[in-house]
């Protein structure tokens, strides 16, 4: 009995393991279906072909602040949109926690902070956020036209909430885009996610 138990323990923690186990760059991301702040379905398979880049946000964590309130996350996203880039901004904050509103309040956030996103998808209840193993705001991930995921980290190399430290910075987010798309392997396909927990 006892036995069995604990198999049946191991297997609830395979099991759980296997949710929130974070995809390997290299390897294919996962798809999704999820409602925008228009209500319009975004799946990942719509844009096959297409660049891809999915930042986890949260617009009350200090460190989406740094990104947003320097204009550095508007530069990246009005770059590489105009370069054919989709760029999907995704808020996995359940109900009743921090950075949770409604898709109206997220839309008057957007044009506030003029930002650029492709869309802006809400992911109340954590299901996307959860198949990429994505832990910050921001946690940036890139998958390349062939659905492969080319890039999972931070948004660059140091660690802060300061504003003055993002031209010293390396933008792993830029630098990744910038060689895939000009046909070079990725130098940094990897690096560790920085920022505000996600709120599941």
């Amino acid at each position: 009995m006892k036995m069995k138990s604990t198999f049946l323990s191991l297997a609830a923690l395979l099991a759980a393991t296997t949710i929130y186990a974070a995809p390997q760059v290299g390897g294919k991301a996962p798809d999704f279906s999820v409602k925008d702040t228009n209500g319009k379905t975004e799946s990942l398979s719509q844009y096959k072909g297409k660049y891809v880049v999915l930042e986890w946000t949260n617009p009350d964590c200090p460190f989406v602040h740094k990104h947003y309130d320097s204009g550095n996350m508007q530069k990246l996203q009005k770059e590489f949109t105009a370069k054919g880039v989709v760029w999907l901004s995704i808020n996995s904050s359940a109900e009743g926690k921090q950075g949770n509103y409604t898709p109206e309040k997220w839309n008057e956030i957007v044009k506030e902070k003029n930002a650029s996103p492709t869309a802006v998808l809400l992911d109340n209840g954590g299901t996307v956020g959860k198949s990429y193993g994505a832990k910050t705001t921001p946690h940036m991930f890139i998958i390349n036209p062939d659905g492969n995921l080319i890039y999972a980290g931070g948004i660059d190399s140091i660690e802060s909430t300061n504003a003055a430290d993002i031209p010293k910075a390396t933008n792993y987010v830029q630098a990744a885009l910038d060689e895939a798309m000009a046909g070079k392997p990725v130098t940094t396909p990897t690096s560790h996610p920085y920022g505000c927990g996600v709120k599941y």
